[in-house]
């Protein structure tokens, strides 16, 4: 339940220095240090083309859990403009991000800022929105979902969709409700409405069934997202990533770094604020080989924990979506990129998860 109360709601084999500059068109007081070979390969998501990892906004609009006030909305636009002109053009959002009066926030924040980016027309253009819409009870009807379609493309002020996705399934305590979402998500893709379908926190059995059922109707489904990382990678999710690759669904790693246990900046001792808290109270003391396993490799690297967690992510064939609120986070998750890890260090680390007695809890919404 702890987890619940959390969130309900082509690449180079070998390290590459990073220590050239590079000038940001639209932050011209900024200087990233990168690769000097930047990768802008991308990866094919059905018929879009995506950035090797994304960046998630469930912090933008978040009070109770991320702290957020329209205060930082200022830093929240330059985020996203570094994030662009550097060759990230995959943004997960959702309907039900934003706390209270605030709901639907991330959702705007992100259309505006889109509207409002400086730099490369081009790149502008090539902006892929993920959206995930909600299993709300009152969502009964394949209608119903298509206007909460519609009402993401009014709160974004955009013409279509990048992804659109089902939030979660609801085969775990109304099945029936289920049938009547995915003949919303037929529907919004047969309108235009968006690109591209996937889902949310599908576990292996319903994920092939939804695949079918979509198949059956004209339409591939296109990405499945799911809690992936060296916290959260158990027999369902390798299960889950196998399905993917054999029927060619694009896997989305979702907390990548655990909500920030892998990052190495906190310890049981110095926890974060708010509701975090308690669930790093339950897991950071179990954590001490795979944290000391992403510290050593770090440092051989000269990477930060942060930047490890997420290549890992990369290595093993998903797109990780490490949430940002700050140019700072922004600036480090970016590091993730230009670079791979070593078969002896992906080794190494998972030996380190194995060996780490805590995992992270399951989202109380995925299904088997």
């Amino acid at each position: 339940m702890a987890y619940l109360t959390l969130k309900a709601t082509a690449y180079f084999s070998s390290s590459i220095d990073s220590s050239s500059e590079t000038y940001l068109p639209s932050s011209p007081s900024k200087l990233l240090k990168l690769p000097p070979f930047w990768p802008w390969e991308k990866v094919k998501v059905g018929p879009l083309s995506v950035s090797p990892m994304g960046f998630g906004t469930w912090a933008w609009g978040n009070q109770l859990l991320w702290g957020y006030q329209e205060s930082m909305d200022n830093e929240l636009q330059q985020t996203f403009n570094l994030a662009v002109d550097n060759g990230i053009n995959l943004f997960d959002t959702a309907d039900s991000y934003g706390t209270g009066r605030l709901n639907g926030k991330s959702e705007k924040l992100l259309g505006k800022f889109i509207r409002e980016y400086q730099g490369q027309k081009r790149l502008q253009k090539d902006i892929v929105i993920a959206t995930k819409f909600a299993a709300y009870p009152w969502r009964l009807t394949p209608g119903q979902f298509l206007n909460a379609c519609n009402a993401s493309i009014d709160r974004m002020q955009i013409e279509q969709i990048g992804i659109g996705q089902l939030h979660w399934s609801t085969a775990n305590y109304a099945p029936l409700q289920e049938k009547a979402l995915w003949d919303g998500l037929v529907a919004m893709h047969d309108k235009g409405l968006v690109r591209a379908v996937g889902v949310s926190n599908y576990g292996p059995k319903q994920l092939v069934k939804i695949y079918d059922y979509l198949k059956a109707r004209g339409v591939p489904l296109c990405t499945a997202q799911v809690q992936f990382s060296l916290l959260s990678v158990g027999e369902d999710q390798l299960e889950i990533k196998n399905i993917c690759d054999s029927l060619g669904i694009r896997l989305i790693a979702y907390s990548p770094l655990g909500l920030g246990m892998l990052t190495g900046k906190y310890t049981p001792s110095n926890l974060p604020r708010g509701p975090r808290a308690f669930l790093f109270r339950q897991i950071l003391p179990g954590l001490d080989p795979l944290l000391s396993a992403l510290e050593e490799i770090a440092k051989k690297r000269s990477k930060t924990m942060p930047q490890v967690a997420i290549n890992w992510c990369i290595c093993k064939g998903t797109i990780p979506i490490p949430g940002v609120k700050t140019v700072k986070q922004a600036e480090e998750n970016l590091g993730a990129l230009g670079w791979r890890l070593r078969s002896q260090e992906l080794l190494q680390l998972e030996y380190a998860a194995r060996e780490s007695p805590q995992k992270m809890i399951q989202n109380i919404f995925q299904t088997r």
